[in-house]
């Protein structure tokens, strides 16, 4: 639910009480892909258009 709301990888780690973020990973991974899948997305979308302002 934190991952949802854009809480960073590295805050959840310390909440949780794990010592590294690969941790959470490896634990919360089918939690955590949905969003990451939506922030490649976005970066897809920022880079695509940022590409396009440079042609024009």
């Amino acid at each position: 639910m934190l991952s949802d709301q854009g809480i960073p990888l590295e805050t959840i780690a310390l909440l949780v009480g794990h010592t590294s973020q690969v941790t959470t990973e490896a634990v919360y991974r089918k939690q955590l892909r949905p969003v990451i899948t939506r922030g490649a997305e976005a970066m897809d979308d920022i880079f695509a258009r940022a590409e396009g302002d440079a042609v024009a």
